[in-house]
């Protein structure tokens, strides 16, 4: 009896330890949440990239809001979750099957992550949790402000035929001011008496027009006119070869920017993966689109699908590229890395590529000439926080004087950055 006694008490005990264990675990896996800001920051570019299409930290979007998501589940669960959504939720976990009704059956893409970018992406989630709404929005909004202000033009042609209109107009207005004066004074003068015969020869004279015409100043005048009109034309022509600002083609499918990127908030980068690294930011694949639209018409209600929206379809059934239309298109000359302007650089797409967001049918939005470039370089400062490899030359100019450091003070005027 004692025996028995002992072995149900030993089996209580290691129950209490079993569960202890677990709690223990539990808050080992809330603790494991790493707080390092690097690790951070690289777990928002993996929610911007992947995440942010269906999911924010405050609102709801298709997916539900992630505040303190770290604290509704254990991190283990939040691991195969994130992993493999469908995984979760065929072993008939409750959670994850409330969840999926809830959210009209949407399956959430399965991702190949390691533990430790899981990790990055909670730790940023749990940042954010912290914050207010307020603040994302004020942030957003100041983002928006620098880029406008990044992406003013500088004076083009058009201004200036402008002015010399304008000049040549107060011109015409001058000449008929000065012959207006003449004729009144001519009339004065023949009224007016003592006049002798030399005087009235001057006063009766004629403009004769024929020969001011014919005369080597006139000629001149107008001969110089007309050759900087042409020179200037020809010049113009010249400047804008290859320059294809404004540039808006019909695409194979009618993919409306100002509804993805503007009305639902997609990141460039979830479709543009290339963008974080590498030289271009490439053209999305049909089941890039598909990652979406496999779900978009349940969600929405509705019945059948749209014209466009079956030539992607068509694309993957037939194992067919989408045949897009390049818009921006830089001289092989020229190199240009995407990487190193959006990752490194801390550059907005709508530097380049203008309010992308509220373009139904997308255009090039600057002339992306050398002058362009060079003005751009010129004028934006390098982005040295956080970035080991900009700190001797950040200490280096900050001793020569307080002006911010800019791309032109790091080489980004040299020819072999752009041209080799």
């Amino acid at each position: 009896m004692t025996k028995t006694v002992c072995r149900i008490f030993s089996f209580i005990l290691i129950a209490a330890g079993m569960t202890l264990g677990d709690s223990v675990a539990q808050d080992n896996a809330e603790n494991a949440i790493p707080t390092d800001e690097s690790v951070i920051s690289n777990g928002k570019t993996l929610f911007e990239n992947n995440c942010a299409v269906c999911h924010a930290v405050h609102e709801q979007v298709v997916g539900p809001a992630l505040k303190d998501v770290h604290e509704r589940r254990p991190l283990p669960w939040l691991k195969g979750f994130i992993i493999n959504s469908q995984k979760v939720i065929q072993s008939g976990d409750e959670y994850a099957v409330e969840l999926y009704n809830e959210y009209n059956k949407t399956e959430m893409p399965s991702f190949d992550y390691s533990d430790d970018e899981v990790l990055s992406i909670l730790a940023y989630i749990k940042q954010e949790s912290e914050k207010a709404p307020v603040e994302e929005t004020a942030a957003a909004d100041a983002g928006a402000g620098a880029v406008a202000t990044q992406a003013a033009d500088p004076l083009s042609s058009t201004y200036v035929m402008v002015i010399l209109f304008a000049l040549l107009i107060v011109l015409v207005l001058i000449l008929v001011v000065l012959a207006v004066l003449i004729s009144v004074l001519t009339k004065y003068l023949k009224q007016k008496d003592g006049l002798d015969e030399s005087d009235h020869e001057i006063v009766d004279q004629k403009i004769n027009v024929l020969k001011i015409v014919k005369s080597p100043g006139f000629i001149w005048f107008f001969a110089f006119l007309f050759t900087a009109i042409a020179v200037k034309s020809v010049l113009d022509g010249m400047y804008s070869i290859g320059v294809q600002e404004g540039y808006a083609p019909t695409q194979p499918i009618a993919f409306s920017h100002k509804l993805h990127a503007g009305q639902y908030s997609i990141e460039c980068q979830y479709c543009h993966t290339g963008v974080m690294e590498s030289k271009s930011a490439n053209i999305p694949s049909p089941n890039i689109c598909m990652n979406c639209h496999s779900m978009i018409q349940n969600i929405e209600g509705e019945s059948g699908v749209s014209a466009e929206i079956q030539k992607i379809y068509d694309a993957v059934e037939n194992n067919q590229p989408i045949e897009w239309i390049r818009v921006h298109n830089l001289p092989d000359l020229a190199y240009f890395n995407h990487a190193q302007h959006y990752a490194v650089g801390g550059i907005e797409c709508q530097t380049c590529h203008g309010p992308i967001e509220e373009m139904e049918v997308v255009q090039q939005h600057a002339n992306l000439t050398m002058g362009w470039c060079i003005n751009c370089h010129r004028e934006t400062e390098v982005n040295a926080k956080d970035n080991a490899y900009y700190d001797k030359l950040v200490e280096l100019h900050s001793a020569e004087g307080k002006l911010p450091m800019t791309v032109e003070e790091v080489g980004g005027l040299e020819c072999a950055k752009c041209h080799y």
